[in-house]
Order: C-alpha cells, then sequence, then structure tokens
C-alpha cells in the first residue's frame, strides 16, 4: 500500500469502533459457520467431542462428561490416549517426518529446526534417558530450563512415558525451584549450565545446585550444555550430561504409554510473584482436546502453517499455545529465545519476515511497546504473510488494539483478544476470527460451549454496561481437576455456589472483574482485588489504566494506591516527552472517562515499568516502591535497573519527572 494508502488506513481504523473479518480470511478458516455457538448450546456437553476427535485415541472415552462428583468433573471417562504420540508420532505416520515441528531463534542468532522426525527421535531418546534414571509412570520431573529446543523436548519425553512435568520459569531464584519441587515431591530436575542475557552468560546451573541442596529429598539432575566453553561447569555423581544421555539412548524405541484421560500431564504453578504459588493440576484427555480445538478454532492455525507465540514455556501460554496446541495440529511452531529488543527494536517484524509467520500471538504489553518504539521498525519488514494477529496475558486497549490491527496486520488480519487463566487450561472468552465482529478493547463473547457470565455478589447476572464478577457456570474440558500436594484448598480457592452445595450448582470464580455489553461481549477490567481505595471510593485499577493509555503520547500506565492517594506510573511514546502538558491531558482524559475521583495525586514519567521476563508489569513493586518498603527479590525482573531510577523520580529528586496535582 502507498504512502496515501497507509494514511486512509490509519484514519479509517482510528475512527472504527467494530471491524469485521476480511471476506478472504472467512473463506479459508477452519470455522466460519455461525450457528456453531447455536450447535455447542443444544448439544452441550457432547458438543466437546469435536474437540476430543482432533486427536487420536488409544480407547475412545465411555461418556464426555461425569458431573457425580462437581465441582470434581471428570472429562472424557474412560478414554486413554498418550499426548507425545498425539504431538510428533501420528504426524510422522502421516508421510510428514520431514515437515517442521519446531523453528528455534537463540538469544546470540542461532538457528535450529527440528522436523516431526527429529524431534520424535530427540523425544524418544530423552525417554528412554528418563526412564533409566529412574523416572516411572506419575513421577513428577521438574523442568528449570530457559527457552530452548531441550525444554519442549523434555515436556514431551516426560508425556511420551507418564511422567507429569511440572516447568519452572527460569527466571525464579534457588529458593522458588526448591519450594516447587518440595511442594511436588520431584525427584528428578532437568536444568542448563547457564543462558545468555543481552549476550552476557548467566550461571544457571548454580540456582539450580542451591535449590537442590535445600530439598527435603534427593533428586537426579539432567544438565543441559547451553553455553558450552563461555561457562565451563562440573557433574556430581547425581547429574548427568544430557547431551550424553540422549547419545546414548540415540535409537532407542519407547513405546508411548497409554494416559486415562484424567491423568495428569503437568502441573503448573501460578500466582507465585504475588502470593503463596499454587500448583494446578492439568490432565491428558480434557487440557489437550482443549487447546488442540482452540488453536484450531481462534487461532486458525492449519498443519501448513508456521504459527509464533512469543509466551515464555514458562507459562501457561507457552505449554497451551507453543507447545501442545500446535504441535497436536501438526503445525511448525516458533520458538524463541531472546527479547523483543534485541539486538535491535526491530527483531520481532525481522523473524516474521524470515519464517513467513502466519499466526502471531503475544502480549498487549508487547504491543504497547511496539507502539512505543514507532511505526518505523515494523515498516522496514514485510509482514504480508500475517493472517491472524492475538494477544493473551492481560486486557488490551482500544489504542493498542487499532494500532496492532493497523500497523502490523495492515488492516487484512482479524485480531482475537483472548481471556484466559492458568486454571482454565485454554481459551474462554473471545472472538471466532471468521465469525465475530471485532470490537477493541472487548474480548469478546465466550466461547462456543462456555458458560461464562457476568454476575453481581448474590450471582445473579448484571445489566449491560454494570460491573462485575466474572463467573464460569458450567465445566469445560481444559479446567484445572486440583492442587498437587494440597487438594483441600480447590474448591474453597475456586468455586462457589448460590444454591445448596448438594444441588450441585457449582460456579467457578475466576477472580476478575468485567462488564458485559448489549450484544453479549464481555469487557474485562482486570482483578477484583486490584481496587484502589481513596476516600469512599473504590476504583478499579484497569478501568484507570486504560483510560490513561487512551491518552496520546502514553505507552503504558500502572496505578496504584497508597493510604488514599492515588499514584499513576506512566511510560510515554518514543517521540512524546513526559511533562506538564501531558499531565494536564492525563488528567482531562480521566476525568472524562471516569470523574474526577479517578485523578491521581501523582503521575509519574518513567521511560519504562518494571516487568516480569513474561512481560508483565510487577503492580506489588510499585506499591513498594511508593511505600518505601523492602522490595525483596526482584529476580523475576526483565528490568531491575528501573527500580532505583523510579524510587528516585518518586522521591522527587528528578522534579522534572514528578508533576504533583495543582
Amino acid at each position: 500500500m502507498d504512502d496515501g494508502g497507509d494514511a486512509e488506513l490509519e484514519a479509517w481504523v482510528e475512527n472504527q469502533e467494530t471491524f469485521e473479518p476480511p471476506a478472504e480470511f472467512v473463506d479459508g478458516a477452519n470455522v466460519s459457520d455461525p450457528d456453531i455457538y447455536d450447535a455447542f448450546e443444544e448439544n452441550w456437553p457432547d458438543c466437546w467431542e469435536r474437540a476430543a476427535e482432533l486427536l487420536e485415541w488409544d480407547r475412545r472415552w465411555e461418556a464426555v462428561l461425569d458431573e457425580s462428583d462437581a465441582p470434581r468433573y471428570r472429562w472424557f471417562v474412560d478414554g486413554q490416549l498418550n499426548a507425545a504420540y498425539n504431538c510428533i508420532d501420528r504426524h510422522v505416520e502421516a508421510g510428514r517426518k520431514n515437515h517442521a515441528a519446531l523453528r528455534w531463534v537463540g538469544k546470540r542468532g542461532e538457528t535450529e529446526t527440528y522436523t516431526y522426525g527429529d524431534l520424535q527421535r530427540e523425544t524418544e531418546a530423552f525417554a528412554a534417558a528418563l526412564r533409566e534414571l529412574g523416572v516411572g509412570e506419575d513421577d513428577v520431573v521438574t523442568l528449570y530450563l530457559p527457552m530452548i529446543p531441550e525444554l519442549p523436548v523434555a515436556m514431551l519425553a516426560c508425556a511420551r512415558i507418564g511422567a507429569p512435568h511440572s516447568v519452572v520459569f527460569a527466571g525464579f531464584s534457588a529458593d522458588a525451584l526448591a519450594t516447587r519441587m518440595d511442594n511436588a515431591d520431584s525427584e528428578y530436575l532437568v536444568t542448563c549450565d547457564g543462558y545468555y542475557r543481552r549476550g552476557d552468560a548467566l550461571n544457571h546451573k548454580g540456582k539450580a545446585d542451591r535449590a537442590v541442596r535445600r530439598l527435603d529429598h534427593d533428586a537426579e539432575t539432567v544438565v543441559v550444555d547451553r553455553l558450552g566453553g563461555g561457562l565451563p561447569h562440573s557433574l556430581s555423581d547425581d547429574q548427568h550430561d544430557y547431551d550424553t544421555l540422549v547419545e546414548d539412548h540415540r535409537n532407542a524405541e519407547v513405546e508411548p504409554v497409554a494416559r486415562d484421560s484424567e491423568d495428569d500431564l503437568f502441573v503448573m504453578y501460578t500466582s507465585g510473584t504475588t502470593g503463596e504459588p499454587k500448583a494446578v493440576r492439568h490432565t491428558t484427555g480434557g487440557y489437550l482436546s482443549h487447546v488442540a480445538w482452540t488453536s484450531h478454532a481462534v487461532l486458525d492455525i492449519k498443519p501448513s502453517d508456521t504459527y509464533w507465540c512469543s509466551a515464555d514455556i514458562g507459562w501457561i501460554t507457552g505449554h497451551s499455545y507453543i507447545v501442545y496446541g500446535p504441535l497436536a495440529l501438526g503445525a511448525t511452531t516458533v520458538m524463541y529465545e531472546g527479547t523483543p529488543d534485541y539486538p535491535e527494536k526491530d527483531r520481532i517484524w525481522e523473524l516474521v519476515e524470515r519464517y513467513d509467520v502466519d499466526v502471531f500471538y503475544t502480549a498487549p504489553t508487547a504491543v504497547r511497546a511496539f507502539m512505543k518504539w514507532g511505526t518505523g521498525h515494523p515498516d522496514e519488514h514485510d509482514l504480508s504473510s500475517l493472517r491472524l494477529l492475538g494477544t493473551v496475558g492481560e486486557p488490551i486497549n482500544p489504542r493498542a488494539w487499532k494500532w496492532y490491527y493497523d500497523n502490523i496486520g495492515g488492516g487484512d488480519c482479524p485480531v482475537v483478544d483472548t481471556w484466559w487463566q492458568a486454571e482454565t487450561g485454554g481459551m474462554m472468552v473471545t472472538t471466532l476470527p471468521a465469525i465475530s465482529t471485532m470490537k477493541p478493547g472487548s474480548a469478546g463473547p465466550p466461547l462456543p460451549g462456555i458458560d461464562a457470565k457476568v454476575v453481581d455478589a448474590e450471582g445473579e447476572e448484571v445489566e449491560p454496561g454494570e460491573a462485575g464478577y466474572l463467573v464460569v457456570e458450567k465445566p469445560w474440558p481444559g479446567m484445572l481437576r486440583g492442587l498437587a500436594g494440597e487438594d483441600d484448598r480447590f474448591v474453597p480457592e475456586y468455586w462457589s455456589t448460590y444454591s445448596e452445595p448438594e444441588e450441585g450448582e457449582w460456579v467457578y470464580f475466576a477472580g476478575d472483574g468485567a462488564k458485559l455489553d448489549e450484544d453479549g461481549y464481555i469487557t474485562l477490567l482486570g482483578r477484583v482485588d486490584d481496587v484502589i481505595s481513596v476516600g469512599d471510593h473504590r476504583i478499579g485499577t484497569m478501568e484507570v489504566e486504560s483510560a490513561i493509555v487512551g491518552v496520546e503520547g502514553v505507552a503504558e500506565a500502572a496505578v496504584i494506591g497508597t493510604t488514599g492517594e492515588l499514584i499513576a506510573y506512566v511510560s510515554t511514546e518514543r517521540e512524546s516527552a513526559g511533562d506538564a502538558d501531558l499531565r494536564r491531558a492525563i488528567v482531562a482524559g480521566l476525568e472524562d472517562a471516569i470523574g474526577e475521583v479517578a485523578v491521581p495525586d501523582h503521575v509519574v514519567f518513567t521511560p519504562e515499568l518494571p516487568k516480569t521476563r513474561s512481560g508483565k508489569i510487577m503492580r506489588r513493586l510499585l506499591e513498594d516502591i511508593a511505600t518505601g518498603a523492602e522490595l525483596g527479590d526482584i529476580s523475576a525482573l526483565r528490568n531491575p535497573e528501573i527500580v532505583g531510577e523510579l524510587r528516585a523520580r518518586l522521591a522527587g529528586e528528578t522534579r522534572s519527572y514528578l508533576e504533583p496535582e495543582d
């Protein structure tokens, strides 16, 4: 498109409130029949058979759903299957052994491609090695690895032999690792010598060694040599070199173990950076069916696609939509070890162009960073291969949505704004890209078969436009089945009933605030505990932050409340100055969107906000900075250097960045 066309498209996008799927996309989409919503509702729960039928089963289920012990639901009862077989072997057997399964890009520009045949051989070899080390069915294997190919290989090797895996984010500390291994009673650890951060070699094995020493039990450790000569390391008697193990079992044939549908596939720790970590259990049949179905229906992934989810496998998004979902469908999944701005801020778009990426799924945090860096970077690359864009992790405000749609998708790619959680296993609320009208800022309607509602404190549905609590009133296949090691927390933590419990009318309480519009679209307002008390008023942080980000010149915002004061940390776009004029524009925007009660006492302008390596803003840390509290462990931060700068700016040491209320 020429410059004049670009300007016309930008103006059109800016003024639009709704967007329809492009006709060309609809014609080729996996799911394009609007009647699918009615079909799921009329045939529930048997409607979910179409998700399970995307997989190969060793034994077909006897019943789709067993509700007899609600809310401990069972899906695809008495069915048997193996997740690794579904993600690898069946594609090899179908004649696709030379099709690329995984394209990996390392932090130093290294690249590696695994075909489905390669992935099968590597997985079988490591599965045989794990068995030789003593790993049996239902033994939990902890994986403490950065974004390197050995991580999905280890996940699939565990699945192959029926051993649940527990992936611990590589950015977590030794204490966090030890806590999770003790909680899961895990006696096996797969880690690496180290990894690179912005070109520097960091010792990862040292953290793993400290964690193992703190365990209440012994542990066998496998060490991947990621750095080679960059960081020499030695192995003790109970430590084993990954490459040696794989080479020793190179030609092993390991038959995939048939797992019951309700057998655990993995445990996933959640809420570890803000509270006591919970080990969410996900089972083989329901979870794999759910992520395969949503990858097919929402992300529109086809076996011929090159698909890229920019998350870290240390989080649930990476499990569901880097590994299990796309590989179950036989696609090529891209796995990237680096950051979006290293070595240059066009890194993402250079890789999209290089690999002809069809579907790109990222976080709103990343989109706001792309906005801040400007359109020059994506404009340098050919992004015409893109067919679908998606966002995950938090609500995306309308301005960022439109920028993404316009500047990355060129107005030709639907954008799916997806809401789901570690506990839900897969997507729950979003548009179906070939069917639904898109509304920037609103995730969309519940997916077919998902009974999500917005209710008040008494469980009554709220009127359109009113805020309430997001709940799910019927079970779904990808749902968590319990909490490993402390299953007594499962029901009180997640489930509520507005009737007598024996009546079985349980609802899943998501912990998120939301609004519903007249078309049944759900807009997420943030965690219900993310509420600021200012005087007699209680304000949701998401509502305030969204209004601030809607101001021209603002890239990101995080709002916290302390002792009756409201503080807004604001990151500006590259070309915008954090000055009195921008502060006045923020105040005016808040007064217009919410009212004077939402106007912050202080606006702190900053080049960036403190974030975890998965891209989430650390609001707890911002509160500690404001109150002068001890900061504690900041090892999970992507940018720890910003902490001291924010303290100085808030304290007024750099007064030009702090504009007190007039």
